[in-house]
Order: C-alpha cells, then structure tokens, then sequence
C-alpha cells in the first residue's frame, strides 16, 4: 500500500452562495444605493430637471457634511445601545463660544483677521465640545444615569447655554479664514486639486483592494474571485471621478470669476471665464472624518471593545473591557465630532445664531438608523450612516426645490425614520 500524497489545499474562495455574497456586498447597502437613486430621480422629474444640476448637487454635498459627521460618532453610541439626544444643542452651544472668540476674544490679544484666528478656533470647538461630551459620558457610565435621560437633559441646558453666552444674540462675522470650512466661494478647493484629490483617492482603493485580498490569502479566509474585484475597484473609482466631475462643473459666479481674474492679472475676455468650483473643504472633511471612524471603528481595540459591548455587555465587562471607560471615551468622540460640526454650520452662515442645531439631533440619528445601526446594539457601518446623512439631506433639499412647507417636511423625515425602524426590525428577523 502507498500512502495519499498530501496535497495543499487551494485557498479558500467566495465561489459558492449567491451573486451577492460572491461579491461581498451589503444588501442593505444596495438598498440604501437604489433608494438614493430612486429620490434622485423622483425629485429632478419633479423639479423640471433642477435638482440633479451641478450646483444644487454640489450644494447638496456642502448641507450634508455637517450631519454626516456627527452621524459617525452616533453610531458608536447607538452600538453600544445608548443614545445622544444632545448633538444639536451641543453644536449651539460651541458654535455660540467660537463665534465669541472670533469677533470679541482673540481679536483683543491677536487683533482681526489673524491667521492664527480660524486654527485656534477650531481647536476651541474641539476641545469643548469633547469635553462636553466626556461629561456626560461620565454621567452615564460612572454614575449609572441612562443615556437618554442625561442627553435629553443635555439638550436642554447646552441650548439654554448657547443663549446664555451672548444673551440671544446673533455673533457675526466670522473670521475669513474660516469662512472656508463653511464651503461657499472660500471653501471651493478648485479643478486641480480636485482632479488631484480623485486621483490620490482612486488609487488608495485599489491599493485597498490589493492589499485586503493578501491578508485574507495569508490568514486562508475567504476570498472574492480576481474579476468581482476589479469590478468593485472600477465602481468604486468611477463614482469618484464622477464626482470629481460633477465638482468642477459647477462655475463660480461671474463677479467672483472676474475678481479673481482681476487679482491674478487674467484679462477678462468678452464671453467671461469658466473658473470650476471644485470640491468643497467641508466635503473633504467629512470624507477624511468617515474614513478615520471606519478606521478605528474596525481595525482599532477601541471599536472592537464598543462593538463587543453593544452585542453582550455583561459578557464584555467580564472578559475585562473596561467598559465604563470606553462608554465615556464614546461620548466623548460624539462630543468633538459635534465640535467639529459646529465650526462648518457656523463658517457656512457666517454667524453663530441660537438656532444652530435645531433638530440635527432628529436629523443624526435618522441617518445612523437608515444607514443600518441597529437601535438594539451591536451592529452600524460608518459609510451607512453616511449615506444616511445624504439620503435625509436629500429629502430636505428635494423638498425645499418643491416648496414644500417646513412642517411637512418634519413630518416626512419622522415617518422615513419609523420606517427606517421597521425594515430593521425586519431584516433582523430575517437573518436570524
């Protein structure tokens, strides 16, 4: 008798199972893409072909960047099944105090229009809306006050707070460099750095892509075939360069053009100049911001402890996570992540008004539960929440081309989120 030749398994491969699991790819994602896609459309038949236009696209992209940002630090507190009904009384609150050291405090020590202005007030926004958030996340952990309770009061003490700073009134203007991260004509970034950007981006995926593949092949998990990946490599750069078109297809305004062309020693031709847009900061910052949150929420210990929490608390607790402080240091990010928020809401109107933050809370929750994080814990994707932020923002903005009345709109946004609730509910069940 001779013995078997061992043979080397082949790595392990997506070959069998559906389409979809083949790919890897998300149903509830594809969902999310076709509703997207079907608002889009629904809303550009009925604007008579205004609202999938270069500029209010462009404009759409600018409104969502705030919420989308706040959206990622929400769900890793609805992961860990709490809840932050404060977000947009904080983003008052800090857009109120950086807009007072604009305008009356660092002027008095810097004088106006330093450039040191717009860096210190960012990190002012920064600083005390993390420590506003680690407040109340101390609140809820250590003393064992439920999230809904402490943020609910939070809502109300940071809105009354915000008041309090200059007794209601409105603080303007803001300092011009940081009118930029407001986005507007400031904060246009321009066709070269875009194309730029597009670039530096298209390539960051396929590397992505390479690099994802050769750790599964090295650890013998499973992966997709060669071809799903260079589909999902060419869909991916596509939509960036799509987007990077649609970016600089949007023109600055004559006056503006002719300024800048004045400035730069450009004579002004008769039929005028077409100076692109391009990409807006507060958009790059939103990216830059779902990009580092997907990070830590999935290759850091820090998000593996809050995911391992929000699936079995107890359990998490008793293999020694140190839950309390990592509940706190959750607060804590949603607190600078609202900070962050604040300072593109108060750039973008060149004022700190009391009305900054008016229902965002409404609107960051929405987009976290659209986007797939389950309200029972445990489950959320970073790039969900984001896509939730900018299907909310687009029924917003739809709406308004519409002349739909505000309190309409309220009441559509509360029923797309008791249905967002409810196809989770189903979906749970389904998979279980």
């Amino acid at each position: 008798m001779t013995a078997p030749v061992a043979t080397a398994a082949p790595p392990p491969s997506a070959a069998s199972g559906s389409l979809l699991s083949k790919l890897e790819i998300d149903s509830r994602m594809l969902g999310m893409l076709a509703a997207l896609a079907a608002i889009w459309i629904g809303f550009d038949l009925l604007s008579g072909g205004v609202f999938l236009t270069p500029r209010n696209l462009w404009n759409l992209s600018v409104q969502t960047a705030s919420v989308a940002i706040m959206a990622t630090g929400m769900v890793l507190v609805i992961v860990t099944r709490n809840i932050d009904l404060s977000v947009g009384a904080i983003l008052g609150v800090v857009g109120m105090i950086i807009g007072v050291a604009q305008v009356q405090w660092l002027p008095a020590y810097l004088g106006l229009e330093h450039w040191l202005t717009a860096p210190l007030a960012v990190l002012l926004a920064m600083v005390v809306g993390g420590s506003i958030g680690l407040f109340q996340g101390w609140l809820i952990a250590y003393l064992g006050i439920p999230s809904f309770i402490v943020t609910l009061g939070g809502l109300l003490v940071w809105r009354g707070a915000a008041w309090w700073v200059t007794t209601g009134q409105t603080i303007a203007p803001m300092d011009t460099r940081f009118k930029a991260f407001g986005g507007g004509v400031e904060g246009a970034l321009g066709a070269t750095t875009t194309w730029v950007i597009a670039a530096v981006a298209c390539g960051l995926i396929i590397i992505a892509l390479g690099f994802s593949r050769r750790r599964r092949l090295r650890f013998g998990f499973p992966v997709r075939p060669g071809w799903a990946d260079a589909v999902i490599a060419a869909l991916a750069c596509g939509i960036v360069l799509a987007a990077a078109a649609m970016a600089n297809s949007y023109p600055l305004p004559a006056g503006t053009a002719r300024r800048w062309a004045e400035a730069n020693g450009i004579a002004w031709p008769e039929g005028g100049l077409f100076i692109p847009h391009g990409v807006a900061l507060p958009v790059l910052i939103a990216i830059v911001v779902g990009l580092v949150m997907t990070f830590i929420a999935t290759r850091r210990r820090f998000g593996r402890y809050v995911f391992a929490i929000g699936g079995n608390p107890e359990a998490a607790e008793l293999s020694g996570i140190n839950t309390r402080w990592t509940l706190m240091k959750v607060f804590g990010l949603m607190g600078l992540l609202c900070g962050i928020s604040a300072c593109i809401s108060t750039a973008r109107l060149n004022a700190a008004t009391n009305a900054a933050g008016s229902l965002d809370e409404l609107y960051v929750i929405a987009s976290a539960v659209i986007g797939g994080t389950s309200l029972a814990g445990g489950v959320g994707t970073i790039a969900g929440a984001m896509l939730g932020a900018l299907v909310m923002q687009s029924l917003q903005s739809g709406m308004v081309l519409l002349g739909v009345d505000t309190p309409l709109q309220n009441i559509v946004v509360g029923a797309v989120l008791v249905l967002a609730v409810w196809v989770d509910n189903l979906y749970r069940r389904r998979i279980k």
